[in-house]
């Protein structure tokens, strides 16, 4: 991976869960479990229809929230307040990777589906906090999920990113098609690679990547 690559890059997007944490914390194994549950509550169905509707509006949407949202006018509010209400105990601390974001130059955001609050709480958790020049949750993109170009641009916008000048780290594939649209560097923050042209890099090791452009 040549650094020229990146060369012309100062503004930097990072999305939070199995991206900023290792996938092994399966954080999300609880989120799913509160999402599963307020299913269940909202709509008046049992597990395994709940199961099947989070699954559904994710596949359809890019979020459980977004379907909820769309098909049965749920206030999401509540819902971000519930489903993130989860222990943070498997995360740790993790120095490498807050030297190696904070040697990158330039602009500095997270951005996630999540709440801005939760993600504050998983930042301070894994040694990241004061490192970022703002972090976005899907409320500030009035609630439109990222894989949707709309997303993106009310955050960019908001933020002042220019695309051009820009890369996304991001552990869902389908959350790098519009970046690549945009004109960004796309990274996949993963275990596996998954081939697609909106895919520009992989990575396994977020520190070691960030590392190799510094």
């Amino acid at each position: 991976m040549p650094k020229a690559n990146f060369s012309h890059v100062d503004q930097w997007v990072f999305d939070l869960d199995n991206t900023l944490y290792p996938p092994q914390a399966r954080l999300f194994d609880q989120i799913e479990k509160n999402m599963t549950r307020y299913v269940m509550d909202t709509l008046g169905v049992d597990r395994a229809q709940a199961d099947h509707l989070r699954r559904h509006y994710w596949a359809t949407y890019g979020t459980t929230l977004a379907g909820l949202m769309r098909e049965h006018d749920a206030d999401p509010g509540p819902y971000l307040t519930e489903v993130h209400e989860i222990s943070l105990d498997h995360l740790e601390p993790d120095a490498g990777l807050a030297a190696c974001i904070r040697a990158l130059p330039g602009r500095k955001i997270v951005y996630t589906n999540g709440s801005a609050p939760y993600a504050e709480r998983v930042l301070a958790a894994r040694g990241l906090t004061g490192l970022f020049d703002a972090v976005y949750g899907v409320e500030h993109a009035e609630f439109r999920p990222k894989p949707e170009i709309e997303a993106f641009r009310t955050i960019f916008e908001r933020d002042g990113i220019t695309p051009e000048r820009a890369a996304m780290f991001e552990d869902d594939p389908r959350n790098l098609a519009a970046p690549h649209a945009m004109g960004m560097r796309t990274i996949h923050v993963a275990p596996e690679a998954q081939a697609a042209d909106h895919i520009q890099f992989h990575t396994d090791d977020l520190a070691g990547f960030l590392s190799r452009l510094t």
